[in-house]
């Protein structure tokens, strides 16, 4: 089976977000959402059936396995191949969906190729936006065919997050100061903000693969780190107890660890 070019990937993705997102935004009843495992977990009916399309899709078309958000979520042991797995489709169908349910264009889809434990090809479509991200290793960042590039972290370093308490993180005793600003409760709105240079680094309680592998690929590519608080690279699995930094370079990763730290 030969490997499906990125703009057949992003076709796929493009075709299930028309057949099935678009015309739910704005329309969805509460019969079509549900809660996972506590309030505010959401899923809905349209993340269902966007997976399971996506799926059944990519893996027709380009062999290995599919390792699903809501797949996981209903067997947790889809994870555990992950690592050691030739091929796999990490994918989130509606990222956001808390946002998707809102009517808000802060929603994406995202798909990460992910070959013998390395992600080597990222995906992020904004379906209201029209925007498609694309990332390959060693070949760079996209944004609807055009490279990305973005300078260096500024000063003060501009970092956000959804978690109040991070902004109660003191200043650094030395280096650029920190501004702290709200994210989008959206990896898939996140992550391009920051390839952009909107903002110079991005913090999540957790480093679950189908929110951080396309996106973290897509940042690292254009120099920056994906990194944990205390330091840990993040791979292709989640590095649970321990906060996530994405971050446009080393000096914006060391400035906001370091406030971290002192928390």
């Amino acid at each position: 089976m030969s490997r499906l070019s990125g703009e057949a990937v992003s076709q796929i993705i493009r075709d299930v977000a028309e057949r099935i997102i678009d015309p739910a935004f704005g329309t969805l009843s509460t019969a079509q959402i549900h809660q996972k495992t506590h309030p505010g977990d959401l899923v809905t009916d349209i993340d269902r059936r966007a997976e399971r399309a996506l799926s059944a899709e990519l893996v027709a078309r380009g062999g290995g396995v599919a390792v699903g958000e809501e797949a996981v979520f209903a067997d947790p042991a889809i994870l555990s191949g992950l690592p050691e797995a030739p091929l796999a489709w990490v994918i989130d169908p509606i990222d956001g969906t808390g946002n998707f349910i809102k009517a808000s264009d802060d929603h994406a889809v995202m798909v990460a190729e992910v070959r013998a434990g390395r992600a080597v090809r990222g995906w992020i479509f904004q379906p209201r936006r029209g925007h498609m991200y694309f990332a390959e290793a060693g070949a760079g960042t996209w944004c609807d065919g055009e490279r990305l590039s973005r300078g260096p972290s500024g000063d003060p370093v501009v970092a956000v997050t959804t978690h109040k308490a991070f902004h109660q993180a003191p200043q650094p005793a030395s280096g650029p100061r920190l501004e702290w600003g709200w994210s989008r409760w959206c990896c898939g709105v996140d992550y391009p903000r920051l390839c952009a240079g909107e903002v110079d680094a991005t913090v999540y309680l957790h480093s679950h693969p189908w929110d951080h592998l396309a996106g973290a690929l897509m940042v690292r590519e254009l120099g920056g780190v994906v990194r944990t608080a205390s330091g840990r690279d993040f791979g292709v699995t989640e590095i649970p107890g321990d906060p996530l930094i994405v971050a446009s370079d080393e000096r914006a990763h060391s400035a906001v660890a370091g406030a971290l730290r002192r928390l």
